[in-house]
């Protein structure tokens, strides 16, 4: 195990040309005077500490001292800087990107189009049959939410949570896709008439970059977002939620946080304090398996891994996860937005010996196709952003849905949840199968890829 009593001096000239409030010196000798197996677990702010390798900068600030990679980012400090905050990006450089997503979307629509009571629990999918139905929720609305019902959720489950007339309060009925179609069509294109670059996400939700329609001007970009959720709500009739961020994992986050009807703003001086407190799994594309792993060591949000530093979280998580989120929290992933359909893709289908009416087993061939999909990919050393479902129906008539997600990942359990929402949302519950299949689509490959296989799982 290296000692680190010999890289003190190092440190102690860095710290002096710094001019930076700091600790006495002893204090610093007595942390570096033990050899890391030996350092407590938990130290006080100024005294955070990860492995020491040849290939480290040491950086000093207020709150704690922080190793990274040379190769990662840092703003430089010199004997009149301030530190800076660690979401801090090159203005030069800054993207206004907005992610719309409408709020409970296929509910929405059926409550407008049906006039519902929006506070009555709607559920959307498969006749439930008193409770005895062989389907799957396709999606429901808030009021549903609040009875613990979800989409791909079996519709026997969602009746015993929430029984329909003239048991309980609970609203079933079949989908209309036609309708979905046509208010998707409506809401993109009021969408795309301010932004220079436009992306549809999926069928409810898009990114936009409008930083030249704005002309950078982050209060005009909060400004647009309320006329744009203004003009949605008067020509559709549906509520919207926005975020506004630098990056495209920032304004889907973002986007959340305030629904339903909300907007939410991050500028790039605020990234460091918006993930102070945040939750781990709420970073798209942290799954339950690495959050879990993660809380195994005790950090369970995401300044506290972020304060471990590349090389500290590495050991813990794997390489490559760690450096994508020391990105994430500086603000260094991507802020492309385009309509970019990448041809490139790996998928998988299954044709039916007999037209398949029952929609769960139907799904459970879907996750296993999605499984074999990711493995693929994981052995081709790739990954993807978009998720297609492919479902062919009874004489032949064929349908694919997609979705994608803000940055290129290898995650089954993401895809999957994906997969389970394409299919849920999508079906039409009272017609034969012939095929189900899966497509990774907008391959990528490293660096700005995403691996988020447990150290376990790891060949």
């Amino acid at each position: 195990m290296p000692w680190v009593t010999s890289n003190i001096d190092v440190l102690t000239r860095k710290i002096e040309g710094m001019r930076l409030p700091i600790f006495p010196t002893r204090h610093l000798k007595k942390l570096f005077s033990q050899p890391l197996e030996d350092l407590p677990r938990e130290f006080q702010p100024f005294e955070k500490l990860v492995y020491l390798t040849p290939h480290l900068e040491i950086h000093v600030c207020e709150e704690y001292i922080n190793f990274k990679h040379r190769g990662q980012h840092c703003s430089s400090m010199s004997g009149e800087d301030e530190p800076s905050s660690i979401g801090s990006t090159d203005s030069s450089k800054e993207r206004i990107l907005v992610h719309c997503d409408l709020d409970a979307f296929f509910a929405a629509v059926e409550i407008l189009h049906h006039d519902l009571d929006p506070e009555k629990p709607l559920i959307i999918g498969s006749d439930p049959q008193g409770g005895r139905g062989r389907g799957i929720v396709s999606t429901c609305n808030y009021a549903a939410r609040a009875f613990g019902i979800r989409s791909a959720m079996p519709v026997s489950e969602a009746w015993r949570r929430c029984p329909g007339h003239p048991f309980g309060p609970g609203h079933y009925i079949r989908g209309s896709r036609g309708l979905y179609s046509r208010a998707s069509r409506q809401v993109m294109k009021i969408l795309q008439e301010p932004a220079e670059h436009f992306e549809k996400a999926s069928i409810d939700e898009a990114y936009l970059d409008v930083t030249e329609h704005v002309q950078g001007d982050w209060d005009a970009a909060f400004a647009l977002c309320r006329t744009l959720q203004d003009l949605i709500e008067e020509k559709v009739g549906l509520t919207a939620s926005f975020g506004i961020a630098p990056t495209r994992i920032l304004a889907k986050m973002s986007s959340e946080v305030n629904k339903p009807k909300g907007i939410f703003r991050i500028l790039p001086d605020e990234i460091a304090d918006f993930f102070e407190g945040r939750s781990l799994r709420e970073v798209p594309g942290i799954g339950p398996k690495r959050a879990t792993q993660l809380a195994e060591w005790g950090f369970v949000t995401v300044d506290e891994a972020y304060v471990l530093g590349e090389l500290a979280l590495g050991r813990m998580a794997g390489e490559r996860f760690a450096a994508w989120l020391m990105r994430v929290v500086d603000g260094n992933t991507s802020s492309e937005v385009s309509q970019l359909r990448s041809r490139k893709s790996i998928g998988k289908e299954q044709t039916f010996s007999t037209d398949q009416t029952d929609h769960e087993a139907v799904l459970e061939v879907l996750r296993s196709l999605t499984e074999r999909v990711l493995k693929r990919s994981k052995e081709m050393g790739i990954s993807g952003r978009l998720a297609e479902v492919k479902i062919r129906y009874t004489g032949f008539e064929t349908h694919t849905h997609g979705r994608s997600i803000p940055v290129a990942m290898d995650e089954p359990d993401v895809f999957l949840r994906l997969a389970d929402y394409l299919f849920a949302t999508n079906v039409q519950h009272n017609r034969g199968l012939r095929l189900v299949g899966f497509r990774l689509g907008q391959l990528d490959m490293p660096p700005t890829r995403q691996s988020m296989l447990l150290l376990s799982e790891e060949e």
